[in-house]
């Protein structure tokens, strides 16, 4: 039974001098061990003697124990509340389940409530999308980056959002931010005081599609020069045929399966089971059994490959072009399919008389030049030189003596990559300058990009603030968002991100 001091209206904070009433009160506790606890609590119900105070009676609360209109302790909807932001709804009940914990999915969200947020903004704040619905709905994350939480979470993407909550919440004096241009206008409007950062993340990104976009409109001059070089190298005088090794079953995961099962099916023979047991244990049929168990095993990786290829393998076809030559294509491809057959071809004779047939007829697949891909040649460039083997900095120099563009891209992308690390963005407008005058086109419209967001992206080169903390933030919220599927509407979205840590 209560005992404390008598208390004071929620209303009106009156001191209560008349008893009511009283009654029993049943409140659920934690468990303790495996044990459910109930509290069975008598309180105290008093009169409100201020006569224009709405309510006319009141109940007693006892602090630390209970809350008005809950039948749980305040420890226990504590416990259940950090369940919640954890876990959400239905993967939260399942884990009261199995706790001992009497709580259902809209119990739980039910204790969510949205935190309140501060008046003013952060001093540092981070800006950035996400998506409710890739490629049609959007929404923002704002996070305080000097504490790294959460401060607030927008239904869209819309600058005019974004500038309404800017004028509400005064105080950033730093924002950090990608290069979106709806923010940026949203800043412009309601912070001008306020200064921007573009992150360097981004800006690495935007260099590197220049890089890659340049490598693409020089593809086919690679090619070509690549396959002139070929041709000239493969002056051969006279070509000797290549006496293949001995046929050797490959390390694939099938082969290693077998080999597997097969050890599994003898191990169960040696112990007396019969064919229909080891069938159930296995999951197999009892045709592929007999086979496992009438066959060697070095014959069984053999039908685990395939069997009948589209084409002549690889290994085979350096013999059959040697042979050819040799012959002067005066050897059958029947003698030529028994030769490789011996040698651990499974193909078919009809594929090796395609293939012998094909330079007769000028209708051989031609050899084309082995050149690395645009994408690959951008990443050698942006990665640093140090982390490049010798082999790749043979390729990549190729490269760059093929096409003076690709050179030039090439110089200014490690010289705006090395402004990075070192936070050198004074020497920003020197490098604009350089790659305005006589860098490629679309190095040409990255730079124009940097002068038009000059400030920005000067500071984002300048000072250590960047929107890492932002992407970190952006990443949990997707994975909220998949985790609540079908339940994740914005209101429980915006209760869950900002007061999850």
């Amino acid at each position: 039974m209560a005992t404390a001091r008598p208390g004071r209206c929620p209303n009106c904070r009156k001191q209560a001098r008349r008893v009511h009433s009283t009654y029993q009160r049943t409140l659920d506790e934690r468990p303790l061990g495996s044990r459910r606890v109930i509290v069975r609590l008598r309180v105290r119900r008093y009169f409100c003697d201020r006569k224009s105070c709405s309510p006319t009676t009141f109940v007693e609360q006892v602090p630390g124990l209970s809350t008005r209109y809950r039948r749980s302790s305040t420890g226990l909807a504590g416990w259940l509340r950090s369940i919640a932001i954890e876990l959400g709804g239905r993967p939260a009940a399942r884990l009261c389940h199995r706790l001992r914990l009497t709580a259902g999915r809209t119990r739980l969200l039910r204790l969510l409530t949205a935190p309140a947020v501060p008046d003013r903004a952060p001093r540092v704040l981070g800006v950035d999308e996400f998506a409710f619905r890739k490629g049609c709905t959007y929404g923002t994350v704002l996070v305080d980056v000097e504490a790294g939480r959460a401060a607030d979470v927008l239904p869209d993407r819309a600058s005019e959002t974004f500038a309404a909550w800017l004028t509400e919440h005064p105080g950033a004096a730093i924002i950090c931010r990608d290069r979106a241009t709806a923010y940026t206008k949203a800043v412009k409007e309601a912070a001008p005081h306020a200064l921007e950062v573009a992150d360097r993340r981004h800006l690495l990104q935007n260099l590197s599609a220049a890089v890659e976009k340049t490598c693409h409109q020089h593809r086919d001059c690679l090619r070509k020069r690549e396959e002139e070089t070929a041709a000239e190298v493969a002056e051969v005088p006279a070509v000797t045929p290549m006496l293949l090794p001995p046929a050797e079953h490959p390390c694939t995961q099938i082969i290693e399966r077998t080999r597997h099962r097969y050890e599994d099916i003898h191990r169960l023979l040696e112990k007396s089971w019969t064919i229909s047991a080891i069938a159930r244990r296995l999951n197999l049929d009892r045709k592929t059994l007999r086979r496992f168990r009438d066959t060697d095993l070095d014959k069984l990786p053999a039908s685990a490959r395939d069997r009948r290829p589209n084409g002549v393998p690889e290994p085979f076809k350096a013999y059959l072009n040697a042979r050819s030559t040799e012959a002067q294509g005066q050897v059958s491809g029947t003698r030529l399919f028994l030769e490789i057959q011996a040698r651990g071809y499974h193909g078919s004779r009809q594929v090796v008389r395609e293939h012998l047939a094909a330079p007769r007829a000028g209708t051989a697949e031609p050899v084309r030049a082995d050149i690395p891909s645009p994408r690959k040649i951008t990443s050698r460039i942006m990665r640093p030189r140090e982390t490049l083997t010798e082999s790749q900095n043979e390729r990549l120099l190729q490269v760059r003596l093929a096409r003076p563009d690709i050179t030039r891209a090439c110089d200014l992308a490690r010289a705006f990559a090395d402004l990075v690390p070192h936070q050198r963005g004074h020497l920003l407008l020197e490098w604009i300058r350089q790659a305005e005058q006589d860098a490629p086109k679309p190095m040409k419209g990255f730079a124009g990009l940097l002068r038009q967001d000059l400030d920005a992206v000067t500071a984002g080169l300048t000072l250590p603030w960047s929107s890492g903390a932002v992407e970190g933030h952006v990443n949990r919220v997707e994975t909220l968002k998949r985790a609540m599927y079908g339940r994740a509407s914005f209101a429980l979205l915006r209760t869950r991100i900002p007061t999850q840590p």
